[in-house]
């Protein structure tokens, strides 16, 4: 038998409560159980039901009462586990419905659904994203006798630390990666290929600069490693990222310093044997050949152990029928080996022409290259710095107190509702609410407040920060990567593995480049065995040569990577966190920021500074009042609610409770009478004169007051004048965002009066009043369509569908989970000097992996036909393929090291030191 479901339709034809009662008949014709209920004045159904979608469409078609083609779907999704589940789930119902809304509760696995999507299309949607909705048989929440017992802590700390690995689970989520055996971006092209192949896998992305790979999707972490493998390369699941980076690090510097040492055997070798040819060059002949034949040992032993891994790593492309780097450096040197070993052995039967040696070259191209692999670590280990520094702050132990006493546990092994204890200077560990002591908390490594936060009995403390002087004891409410600072750590990590758009063509050509420089290779061995000079089988031999050793795929798979990673790294130090390598391109491009007014200018902590009763006792209506909001997280319920307590108001019984999007709520009190509480607009929709409030509202927004009315039983009873203050540097900020280039216009729902006056105040010329979501929604998509690349901030529920419009959305970090997953981009402090230092280094991210890529497609378009031998008519020489090794190498470092001088970058204000989180100088300072 089906579980009940809620659905919901809008169905044009209803008037009045009567057409609900012909459909609820006809629906209860086919459910006796069914539960029906109508809103006339929206057109909205509602309905919970064992019908499926079909057949409750078909009864209201014959109740001649036809829903609309959109439809009100709700879901029970088990992996739902936060805002980022619902934003790819919403990606995914969109491409199929643009005009989709999507609304998810991770905290009830719920999902509702506005679509003119059919129910099956929607589940296998959801599937497809790596989310399957709940069967129907598990839809209904299971009763107290059929929850499934808990584990304690202490019975399975793995899963409890790393949730996504639990057997049998079939959750969307995100996994990494340690890839070892990557030297170039055929690699990557390879490796990401071998994984988003696996079943399960929604998608994936490799990256060549940290050598990790984050994938998407419900497949298993024993699959993924097994899809790495059967291409030739190794992965290793990362569980920690700290351990996971520090094992990153000490793996690198066994690579460079064992790359330095290989580098050096094989340049003592080349090097010396180089200068000799100037003074003693034997022909290979007669004792001659014993030198050359010793010398070909020598280098054999450089090949077969300094420059081993180009050979092994050449041999398992090709048994996976791939190439990469290793490819062409193995064929160059092999092949200059192998000819030089034949001339040594047939030299007396060769002419003089043909006795061309080059031993040396195989042995400096070696040495070269490694040296150049070297120096590349050392300059790639500084790349993720920002990530390292964040890594630092998380606390290794804990200082909790259970049963009465207290006990230093790992950070693992904390728990939500755990009590812990934090001494003077002590790092906190997690999130939580303090529940005895007092102290001021140095919380500027997270929001780049530079000044200490007093904090209490009831406040909120976050892992990262510092306890200054006293001693506090708090409940932990957020523990592993659910805090704060986990989950900008994770979105740090997330975004450095992205890559944005400008990358694309980097992995086009990739993916084909070394089967191209080798068919390349091979037609220019002919066309100078067939038409070139004399010797035309040592020119043959050079050229092909020198051809596979200068190409550098390398240099294509190192130009976006390393750039993003230390800019989304920069951008993350002005406390900054980019979600994408999308949203980080598409940042440098914007033309226009549309800014919301409260929360964004303004600081989001309105007080009522007017009160203004026209009808009935002050108490009973802030009781009323109390009631309305006591629910509501939006800022001005918050002013109304602390009005209202300081008063001392007892909030009053209401029923019916429903919030207007846009308008404010409405609810129903104990005795019946009708209540609205909002602007002006729900008050006059509900047909309420405001004639008796007008002269007071007219004088409140005058005084740049945002004006809340309350009506009760159809009567205007009471007024309040709200004031929220403008943001210490908002001023500034949008003169730097102006002097950016920037148009800035403001978008608000508040009335004109005091939009206006904000406006004036700030700068901004371009300003609308009174708008709902869908108006802003509306305004960017009309200036988007006049070619204006648009970027909106905002911190709030209704400003969500604007964000998610915009070309990037900017979400006020205090703001709602709702308004930061619709985000491309969260700024950790409330202020637009964030937006300002996002765009500047975006610009300079961007204009640095231009340099990159034009530097390495330069490199490989002039370096590869100079190596085929172009200029030699005009010069009667060839690249030799020494020259060609160093080149390759040097090639790679000048992309690395350009990338590098991003971390010298510094944002326009960042001298007055207004938007720096800095964690590693704030460290030093203390």
């Amino acid at each position: 038998m089906n579980a009940r479901q809620p659905l919901e339709r809008q169905v044009p034809g209803m008037n009045c409560q009567g057409c609900v009662a012909t459909m609820r008949r006809a629906i209860q014709a086919r459910d006796a159980k069914a539960e029906v209920t109508g809103t006339p004045a929206e057109k909205r159904l509602e309905v919970t039901t064992t019908l499926a979608d079909g057949t409750l469409d078909e009864a209201l078609a014959e109740a001649g009462y036809p829903a609309t083609g959109r439809q009100r779907h709700e879901r029970r999704v088990p992996g739902m586990s936060c805002q980022g589940c619902v934003g790819r789930m919403r990606k995914a119902i969109q491409a199929e419905d643009p005009e989709a809304e999507v609304v998810g509760i991770p905290d009830e696995k719920r999902l509702e659904v506005e679509t003119a999507l059919e129910g099956a299309i929607l589940d296998r949607l959801l599937e497809e994203a790596g989310y399957p909705a709940a069967r129907a048989s598990q839809s209904a929440e299971p009763s107290p006798a059929q929850e499934p017992e808990r584990p304690s802590a202490e019975e399975t700390p793995e899963k409890a630390r790393v949730p996504e690995a639990e057997e049998g689970d079939t959750r969307a989520t995100t996994r990494r990666l340690s890839i070892s055996g990557m030297t170039c971006a055929s690699c990557v092209k390879s490796v990401q290929q071998a994984l988003e192949r696996t079943p399960g896998v929604v998608g994936a992305e490799v990256n060549f600069g940290t050598h990790t790979a984050q994938v998407r999707g419900s497949a298993d972490p024993d699959a993924l490693v097994r899809a790495v493998e059967d291409v030739g390369y190794g992965a290793e699941p990362i569980v920690d990222m700290r351990e996971a980076e520090q094992a990153r690090a000490e793996r690198d510097e066994r690579d460079y310093r064992r790359r330095l040492k290989g580098s050096a055997w094989s340049l003592a070798l080349a090097v010396p044997l180089m200068a000799s040819m100037f003074v003693f060059h034997p022909q290979p002949v007669g004792s001659g050949r014993l030198y050359w034949l010793a010398i070909g040992a020598l280098t054999l032993a450089v090949m077969a152990f300094p420059g081993r891994h180009f050979f092994i790593n050449a041999w398992k492309n090709f048994r996976h029928h791939q190439a990469n780097m290793d490819t062409l450096i193995a064929m160059g040197t092999g092949t200059a080996w192998l000819y030089s070993m034949a001339v040594v052995a047939f030299g007396p039967w060769l002419p003089e022409v043909a006795r061309g040696i080059y031993f040396e070259a195989s042995a400096m191209v070696i040495g070269l290259v490694l040296l150049g692999n070297a120096l590349e670590l050392r300059a790639r280990g500084r790349t993720s710095d920002a990530l390292k520094r964040l890594l630092d702050l998380q606390s290794r132990t804990a200082r909790v107190i259970r049963d009465g006493e207290e006990r230093e546990v790992e950070i693992d092994e904390v728990r939500e509702g755990d009590h812990i204890r934090v001494r003077p200077g002590e790092r906190l560990p997690v999130d939580g609410e303090v529940t005895e002591g007092q102290s001021h908390i140095d919380e500027s490594m997270l929001t780049g407040e530079p000044l200490p936060v007093t904090k209490g009995e009831g406040d909120e403390v976050s892992a990262g920060t510092v306890n200054g002087k006293g001693s506090l004891v708090y409940r932990a409410t957020r523990v592993g990567n659910d805090t704060r600072l986990g989950q900008i750590t994770e979105q740090v990590a997330s975004a450095q593995n992205s890559r944005p758009p400008i990358g694309k063509l980097a992995d086009k050509v990739s993916s084909v480049f070394v089967p191209s420089v080798m068919i390349i290779a091979v037609i220019t061995a002919l066309a100078w065995f067939n038409v070139g000079a004399e010797p035309r089988v040592i020119h043959m031999l050079v050229t092909a040569t020198t051809v596979l050793i200068i190409a550098c795929p390398c240099a294509l798979g190192l130009a976006t990577p390393i750039s993003t990673m230390i800019g989304v790294g920069k951008a993350a130090e002005h406390g900054v966190l980019v979600r994408s390598g999308d949203a980080l391109q598409t940042a440098s491009k914007l033309t226009t920021l549309v800014v919301d007014k409260t929360g964004t200018l303004t600081e989001g902590k309105p007080e009522v500074t007017e009160a203004e009763v026209i009808e009935g006792d002050e108490q009973d209506v802030l009781g009323l009042v109390a009631a309305l909001e006591r629910g509501s997280e939006h800022p001005l319920a918050a002013a109304l609610m602390g009005h209202a307590e300081a008063r001392q108001a007892t909030p009053g019984e209401i029923r019916d409770f429903d919030t207007v999007t846009g308008g404010g709520v409405k609810a129903t009190s104990a005795d019946g009478r009708a209540l609205l509480l909002g602007n002006a607009r729900l008050l006059e929709e509900a047909d309420i004169d405001l004639a008796s409030g007008r002269e007071i509202a007219s004088g409140l927004e005058q005084k740049a007051r945002t004006v809340v009315y309350l009506a009760v039983d159809g009567r205007l009873t009471a007024l309040f004048g709200i004031s929220d203050p403008l943001r210490q540097d908002t001023i500034a900020a949008v003169k730097r965002l102006q002097a950016d280039g920037l148009k800035v216009v403001m978008l608000t729902g508040d009335n004109a009066h005091t939009a206006g006056a904000i406006a004036r105040e700030v700068g901004i010329d371009d300003f609308r009043a009174g708008l709902l979501p869908e108006d802003k929604h509306a305004e960017i998509e009309r200036r988007q369509a006049e070619g204006e690349v648009v970027g909106m901030v905002g911190d709030g529920i209704n400003d969500a569908p604007a964000l998610a419009r915009a070309d990037v959305g900017f979400a006020i970090g205090q703001g709602t989970d709702v308004a930061i997953e619709s985000a491309g981009i969260t700024l950790v402090r409330g202020s637009l000097h964030g937006v300002a230092a996002a765009i500047e280094v975006s610009r300079a991210t961007l204009r640095n992996i231009k340099q990159n890529l034009v530097g390495a497609f330069g490199y490989n378009t002039l370096g590869i036909p100079i190596a085929a031998g172009v200029l030699y008519p005009l010069t009667g020489t060839l690249l030799s393929p020494m020259i060609a090794g160093a080149a390759m190498s040097l090639s790679s470092i000048t992309v690395v090291s350009n990338a590098n001088r991003l971390r010298l970058f510094r944002p326009s204000a960042e001298a007055a030191g207004d938007d720096r989180v800095n964690p590693q100088k704030q460290e030093d300072a203390r």
